[in-house]
């Protein structure tokens, strides 16, 4: 760990933390490292630490607990790279990691391994299922966007229960996921979408409907 955030270190970009951090509301400082780059330096690290084939999850936290936000980013990546050893005990770790340090961007980072969790464990659907019905945003979020990219794998039934379950919400952050998560799936089965569209037209957020309704044209 120590070595790669001396990696990190000599690799700041003084000139794009403040851009950087403007794009995510001031929520988080940054070393100023852009994707490409700081996959180019993160992935060795990883490629190393895969070989013990089980989640380390003292690198994740440790990373987590770092102030800058690419370390996050790095945790993410991880997870993603080691999601054919999670299980579903591993969720209360992950809940951690949504509740804390919480912004959109770690979330979408998130979401596709714990999509991924869930097709292999079905049981873990029943989660899914809790934490759409949270007071807090980005357990619901998660809840509403793990499915993103299983195609014709995506649970409709468990996908129009927990939209259904934020509806009426005026949290943007909720209102862009669900129409973002339809959106997705009508690439899938563009008809679903549609039906689903107009059986809830009057409960679905005006945001939600333009983000699920970008490509189809839903009069």
């Amino acid at each position: 760990m120590k070595l790669l955030i001396q990696r990190m270190e000599e690799h700041a970009r003084p000139e794009n933390q403040a851009p950087m951090a403007a794009y995510m509301k001031d929520q988080f400082p940054f070393l100023g490292i852009k994707s490409v780059e700081r996959r180019q330096i993160s992935t060795p690290f990883i490629k190393e630490w895969k070989k013990t084939k089980i989640i380390d999850w003292d690198i994740v936290h440790s990373l987590w607990k770092m102030p800058q936000r690419e370390y996050q980013y790095i945790a993410c990546d991880y997870l993603r790279a080691m999601q054919k050893y999670l299980r579903p005990h591993d969720l209360a770790s992950f809940e951690t990691l949504i509740t804390t340090k919480s912004w959109w961007d770690s979330i979408d980072a998130l979401v596709k391994t714990i999509g991924y969790l869930t097709l292999q464990y079905p049981e873990v659907k029943e989660t899914m299922r809790t934490w759409s019905r949270e007071s807090n945003i980005w357990l619901a979020r998660t809840a509403i966007l793990h499915q993103l990219g299983l195609k014709a794998e995506t649970d409709i039934q468990l996908l129009e229960e927990v939209i259904k379950t934020n509806l009426g919400s005026n949290e943007f952050f909720i209102n862009k996921a669900i129409g973002w998560a339809l959106r997705e799936y009508a690439k899938t089965d563009s008809q679903w979408v549609i039906h689903f569209l107009l059986t809830y037209r009057e409960e679905l957020h005006p945001l939600s409907w333009r983000e699920a309704n970008k490509h189809l044209k839903v009069q």
